[in-house]
């Protein structure tokens, strides 16, 4: 395949200056490839130089960097030495904003580095004084606020592990997650906003400490502010009662496999798996992520939209370790017609700027062209994950919010807290293309027969060890789940479940997930292909596309959300026909188009393919409370379209 066109180039400047190009000169590269593949050859060398390029500071050095280079599983990285996540997130003093919190309403607080230190000093101490500590487990049932972060940092300086889910989960999905992990400790909101209207959470706090008796003391925040704290729990306490003020902050040294977060799988097929991830692995791969590959520093305003529910909010508050100030934001990115996030990115001066394609493609449907709205000098990243970002919505990216971006589609997911592919700030941007491989991440595409293939879709691997790999999954004693989930297709090779391209430029194109991929005819077709094509069209507000089992083969089927006042009529139907089969494959044209009036999605929103075809299908969707909106599905059973030719 040729490569995708050149949309973007950084100025030279702008690469001289980058951290990227400093650590290239370091290690004596003159290019990225050059770099990459030195950072796969001498694995360690790479890791290790990275360590002390971002000033990683060991309580105990290692004793073998990489103890296992054959086994992905159990690799032992760093193994012998000791540090603290929390401690290198917390290493930076002055008066600068660690973080800027702003609400969909317009709220905003911050706070500063020194402030931040003390806050986790003081909930660190309620913890001890709970009985917290290294090892035990606490929760946070919580927005995208201060007290989120703060909860976090005080948890791990403990050498405790971290797990939260967003307040938008129902009482069954937290139960789910936090009652196979038994917390000691629960951080809840009393309430939240979202779209103007504020959501109560009590009840569902109430019913979380009824189910888990692990749960000791339950500290509520009073984040809704027209809410009341109370909650009928003899454990309750306020989070300004929790707090003991004045204590000095400190950090337990601990292993680098030693437990950091407890991350849930999207569940949809049964009980979400608890996949643990380590202080070191999450500290190495962010740090890479944030410095190298984004060109994070103290100067920065950091940005993502996300939940506490989301790996991504990981993602983001470790870019602390890189001096950037975090940008915090609570509530609807469609508040105010799309505008609020662009709102926020002026206020503060965001100098990067993620969310998802899902939000990018929305905007443009929307027709919201930031740059011709807002003033936004400061930015110069847009980073993108959660799906596939279409060809056409990187044009809209330089088109209306800046032509002196870096785009950055990134890749890889709750598995790895990480990426597997990313942005680079000294390659130029491709249409529809993600910039690079991770360094140190030893990404292959195979094809069906175990083969590296360029230019091909294929199954989306990791041939080496990185140190962001699961330590565990919780309750898998045996390792059988976590072998089940990456290792059965390859033996030894980590499959990640994306259905991929690796281009000729060594960029890559994401075409979907692998478990979602259609086969009609025994071809292969990844379902991004038909999303980017057919929501070209005005009219398309939306799709999702699955594969129905018909007469001894397997049908497209694609079902799409319409803009308000227009009908699925024979002429949309053929034009949407047309415009898949003119640039993709015959193969790739649904047999059936079903208008339908809403998609379910996961808690982060992606949509899910796998719900829908089971419920196509007759067959029972599982877990639907790790849905956004489970509803939906019923829109999908017993179609009566489906049942014809």
């Amino acid at each position: 395949m040729s490569a995708n066109p050149i949309i973007w180039k950084p100025a030279a400047e702008r690469v001289q200056g980058s951290a990227m190009h400093r650590f290239m000169q370091e290690t004596g590269h003159d290019d990225y490839d050059a770099l990459y593949q030195w950072s796969v050859s001498n694995s360690p060398a790479f890791w290790l130089s990275l360590c002390e390029f971002c000033g990683v500071r060991f309580d105990t050095d290692a004793n073998t960097i990489l103890a296992r280079p054959d086994n992905i599983m159990d690799a032992g990285w760093f193994a012998g030495s000791q540090l603290n996540y929390a401690a290198h997130l917390l290493r930076h003093d002055g008066e600068q904003a660690a973080i800027i919190f702003v609400g969909e309403d317009g709220t905003r607080r911050e706070l500063r580095r020194g402030e931040l230190r003390d806050h986790v000093a003081a909930v660190a101490a309620g913890l001890r004084s709970a009985g917290v500590s290294k090892g035990d487990r606490v929760g946070g049932f919580l927005p995208n606020c201060p007290e989120a972060v703060i909860a976090m940092l005080a948890t791990t300086s403990l050498g405790a592990i971290w797990s939260s889910c967003s307040p938008d989960f129902g009482l069954n999905g937290v139960v789910d997650r936090f009652g196979q992990i038994e917390p000691k400790v629960l951080f809840a909101v009393n309430g939240y906003y979202y779209n103007g209207k504020t959501c109560d959470t009590r009840p569902t706090i109430e019913g979380v400490v009824s189910a888990i008796d692990s749960i000791k003391r339950t500290v509520v925040i009073p984040f809704a502010s027209d809410l009341g704290t109370d909650v009928s729990l003899t454990n309750a306490i306020d989070w300004h009662d929790f707090a003991i003020a004045g204590e000095a902050l400190s950090f337990e040294a601990v292993e680098f496999n030693h437990p950091l977060y407890i991350m849930y799988s999207s569940g949809t097929t049964g009980a979400p798996k608890c996949i643990v991830h380590g202080h070191g692995g999450t500290l190495l791969q962010h740090l890479k992520e944030h410095v190298l590959h984004t060109d994070v520093n103290a100067n920065d305003k950091l940005f993502y939209f996300t939940t506490c529910g989301w790996m991504m909010w990981n993602w983001l508050v470790s870019g602390l370790a890189s001096g950037a100030t975090l940008v915090l934001f609570d509530g609807s990115p469609f508040f105010n017609d799309g505008r609020v996030l662009w709102q926020m990115a002026e206020q503060e001066d965001v100098s990067v700027f993620g969310t998802s394609a899902k939000y990018i493609s929305a905007l443009e449907k929307a027709g919201v062209r930031p740059k011709e709205e807002f003033s936004l000098p400061h930015l110069r990243a847009v980073l993108s994950t959660g799906s596939p970002l279409a060809p056409e919505s990187f044009d809209f990216v330089y088109d209306a919010i800046g032509d002196d971006l870096q785009l950055a589609s990134i890749s890889g997911g709750t598995d790895i807290l990480s990426c597997f592919a990313l942005g680079n700030p000294v390659l130029p941007v491709r249409r529809g293309e993600l910039q690079c491989r991770g360094l140190g991440m030893a990404v292959e595409i195979w094809n069906d027969d175990g083969q590296p293939v360029v230019g091909e879709h294929g199954e989306l691997v990791c041939t080496q060890p990185f140190p962001s790999a699961p330590v565990f999954f919780w309750n898998d004693p045996d390792g059988a789940r976590y072998r089940a989930a990456y290792f059965e297709r390859f033996e030894g090779i980590w499959a990640h479940g994306d259905f991929a391209e690796l281009t000729e430029s060594g960029g890559m194109v994401i075409h979907g997930r692998s478990d979602a991929v259609l086969n009609p005819g025994g071809v292969r077709i990844g379902t991004a292909e038909i999303y980017r094509q057919v929501e070209k069209l005005d009219e398309v507000v939306e799709s999702i596309a699955i594969g129905q089992d018909w007469k001894d083969d397997v049908r497209v089927v694609l079902f799409v959300i319409l803009r308000e006042g227009i009908l699925l009529d024979d002429d949309l139907q053929q034009r949407i026909r047309a415009v898949i089969r003119e640039n993709t494959t015959p193969r790739h044209v649904p047999a059936k188009i079903v208008a339908v009036p809403e998609i379910p999605r996961t808690k982060s929103g992606k949509i899910v393919e796998l719900a829908v075809r089971s419920v196509v299908h007759g067959e029972p969707v599982k877990n639907t409370d790790a849905l956004a909106n489970p509803a939906a599905l019923a829109h999908f059973s017993n179609v009566a379209e489906l049942a014809t030719d």
